[in-house]
């Protein structure tokens, strides 16, 4: 058992009987005497994406799962099946494309910084870096005199991901794009 006041981002614990991620954690101080500090915490259900929100307190228990965090790269793409590698001990994992859905637009070959939650040595999921850095294959060409603070125009980058990019930005820029939300958040020099 862990207790509320243990958690980290990227604790995984067992609610339900399903693994859930901390995606988000706050703590809040109440100002009377004798109360407990309350955590208030986003869990992300591994399985079903879904997000539960719960206030706990500091000595409330917790079941911690029984599931390993391993550092993964990408390896390739085969039609459906994607591979990733365990950068401890080389060992490959295939995942089906509809597995990992929402982690396929930011996909590159060669990726790093890949979290693998395994079970029994299988993987269940995969969680991605908050932010990863692809180029722009294609886009709307840049505006002379466009300034940083202008508007927006649709990019399409090399993974076939559409986002909104300033009207500065031009084909073989890299981008840095936040993985939670799809969207930019800088350009790369």
């Amino acid at each position: 058992m862990i207790k509320a006041c243990d958690l980290t981002k990227n604790s995984v614990v067992e609610i339900n009987g399903d693994p859930h991620v901390v995606e988000h954690l706050r703590t809040q101080s109440p100002s009377a005497r004798g109360a407990a500090t309350l955590y208030k915490v986003r869990f992300r259900n591994v399985r079903t994406r879904a997000k539960l929100d719960q206030t706990l307190k500091g000595d409330d228990p917790l079941k911690e799962s029984d599931f390993e965090t391993r550092m993964v790269s990408y390896s390739y793409r085969e039609g459906e099946r994607f591979t990733f590698m365990d950068l401890e001990d080389y060992t490959p994992y295939e995942l089906m494309e509809n597995d990992i859905e929402e982690a396929v637009p930011y996909l590159v070959d060669g990726m790093e910084g890949i979290k693998a939650l395994l079970q029994s040595g299988r993987v269940v999921c995969i969680q991605m870096p908050d932010a990863v850095e692809l180029s722009i294959a294609e886009c709307a060409p840049s505006m002379r005199g466009a300034s940083v603070t202008a508007r927006t125009k649709a990019a399409t980058l090399e993974t076939g991901l559409v986002i909104q990019v300033p009207e500065y930005m031009s084909p073989g820029e890299h981008v840095r794009v936040d993985t939670r939300t799809g969207d930019f958040i800088q350009r790369v020099q």
